[in-house]
């Protein structure tokens, strides 16, 4: 079973349709990428994974129980989040580590804050640092750590290292790659680069329009000689190419089924 699903989504957004009728499944232990254009509705799926956006009753599932019908403090533990901008709370690396039970009454020991900074590959050492003063790589790993301190079975990222260097970028790439081999979390990340979704994804979705135009292996869709030409043509720019192609698939899909 699929440890997320979504099946049949549309959602619409002040009269104007987001996203229209979208189905996937993300298999346990996946790195599942999302690519497309600017405005192709990639963040509002991302969103309606973890209720931040209130999908359809009966169209997003997780271990095959509709997430409406669950509590959304439940729900977003179990389906973390990480942003692209990254919000560090005031006061010390554990209290923002710590923040998600601290919300819940509960108290994290400091031995597993120590454990979540160390499975982020940051020292232990820096529990006790103000957290305004981490380096933007640092305080997105922090970020990452402060999701897993709620368990989390999937955890979604919105453009995680769009606002970071190489050197950084590559950092938080290993610390999340390494933490789908040591706890086996799934992994739904949202990105603008297709070299990224070449180097860390499984699989790849290509989303137009707020339509799935196909979800494949990575190297089926993203091979220079091989892949599909409506992404060779979004990883070159080319939106309005992306978007002819993609016409002209669906009018060769047409002729076919006349």
């Amino acid at each position: 079973m699929a440890v997320m699903e979504v099946r049949h989504l549309s959602l619409s957004r002040g009269g104007s349709p987001v996203l229209h009728d979208v189905s996937l499944a993300i298999e346990k232990g996946e790195v599942f990428m999302m690519i497309g254009p600017s405005g192709s509705g990639k963040s509002s799926l991302l969103r309606c994974l973890n209720r931040l956006e209130e999908p359809p009753p009966g169209s997003v599932f997780l271990n095959g129980t509709d997430i409406t019908t669950r509590p959304v403090t439940e729900v977003r533990c179990r389906v973390g989040m990480v942003f692209q901008q990254v919000a560090m709370f005031p006061g010390t690396v554990a209290e923002n580590v710590a923040f998600g039970p601290a919300v819940r009454g509960e108290t994290l020991p400091p031995e597993r804050v120590r454990e979540l900074l160390d499975m982020v590959t940051l020292s232990p050492d820096l529990a006790e640092k103000s957290a305004r003063e981490l380096s933007g790589g640092q305080a997105q790993r922090v970020a990452i750590a402060r999701a897993l301190a709620n368990d989390p079975a999937v955890l979604l990222l919105d453009e995680p290292t769009s606002a970071l260097d190489p050197i950084a970028t590559h950092a938080v790439e290993e610390t999340l790659l390494g933490l789908r081999e040591r706890i086996g979390l799934t992994l739904v990340w949202v990105s603008h680069i297709v070299e990224q979704a070449r180097r860390v994804g499984d699989r790849v979705l290509l989303l137009d329009g707020g339509r799935v135009v196909r979800v494949d292996r990575a190297e089926a869709m993203l091979d220079p000689e091989q892949g599909d030409e409506r992404v060779l043509a979004f990883a070159n720019g080319d939106e309005s190419g992306m978007q002819a192609r993609g016409r002209q698939t669906e009018e060769d899909d047409r002729g076919r089924a006349d």
